[in-house]
């Protein structure tokens, strides 16, 4: 795939973004900073006031089983005139086996609206758990493939003539209000000690995403995460000492008994964003 440049307009593009909480939200407010006009979703009738107060164009909305035609209408309004989305909805707001049916209906008000553009934001836990690198194409691998991951990811495959689409597989996602030092604490004897951690703070999140549609950098798949891999048995006593709580344990397991580690090459090769955190312990202090 190439970059292309040239089906953008010379003006500040119009961004939608599609699941503004812990991630959208900053991601919208940095973006309005860069001088761009963005649309931006949320479930929560109080969030409204937020997102209009902080110069996003709010609408409500709701995926999933209780999709309703009001529902519809606000998503076509919502990416009318508009140029890029980021799609931002985690695979966690679906049940088990539906993600991909809870993403069909923006692939069709895509369509419908003539968005050129999609920023798809995924995650790693399409690759499976082996104790190995993973780049991109490995998501084929998994024996359960294709995955719900992958399936939703593929609605939005660039297509010809309509939309370039560029996905980015996030680690695991830390920063404010999402400290790592608490996932594990208090916890003893854990399993997986010797797996490598894949994380990403949300200032590289953010950072990234903007890059991306700065650089107009499309039609490429993209792992992301810090640069270290500490172990689990490694990081996370750390990051809990930093918080003042109890360090977790864990059991004696072989060395050869550890998880994924996340390759960022392509990214980093194709793209020239720098990551402010590639550094995981010293992330912590900006958790």
């Amino acid at each position: 795939m190439t970059t292309n440049s040239s089906s953008l307009p010379a003006s500040k593009p119009t961004i939608a973004i599609l699941g503004c909480g812990w991630l959208g939200l900053p991601l919208a407010q940095a973006l309005v900073a860069d001088g761009y006009p963005v649309n931006g979703s949320t479930t929560t009738p109080t969030q409204l006031l937020t997102l209009r107060d902080a110069g996003i164009r709010p609408y409500l909305l709701r995926l999933g089983p209780e999709f309703s035609q009001t529902d519809a209408d606000s998503l076509h309004a919502m990416l009318l005139d508009v140029d890029v989305l980021v799609l931002n909805v985690p695979p966690r707001a679906a049940a088990a086996g539906t993600y991909p049916a809870l993403l069909r209906p923006v692939g069709a008000a895509v369509a419908a609206a003539g968005v050129r553009h999609v920023l798809f934001v995924s995650s790693t836990g399409v690759y499976p758990d082996e104790p190995r690198s993973m780049r991109e194409a490995d998501a084929l691998s998994s024996p359960d493939a294709p995955s719900d991951l992958l399936r939703a990811e593929g609605q939005f495959t660039p297509r010809r003539g309509q939309w370039l689409t560029t996905v980015v597989r996030m680690g695991g996602l830390i920063g404010p209000e999402r400290p790592p030092g608490r996932f594990l604490a208090g916890r003893h004897e854990l399993k997986q000690g010797n797996a490598p951690v894949n994380l990403i703070h949300l200032d590289d999140c953010i950072g990234l995403l903007r890059h991306i549609i700065q650089e107009k950098v499309w039609g490429y798949t993209f792992n992301a995460c810090a640069a270290q891999h500490p172990t689990r048995r490694e990081f996370y006593p750390v990051a809990a000492t930093h918080l003042g709580l109890e360090a977790p344990t864990f059991s004696q397991e072989p060395a050869a008994n550890s998880g994924k580690t996340i390759d960022t090459t392509l990214l980093r090769q194709t793209t020239n964003y720098h990551f402010r955190h590639d550094d995981l312990v010293a992330a912590l202090a900006y958790c």
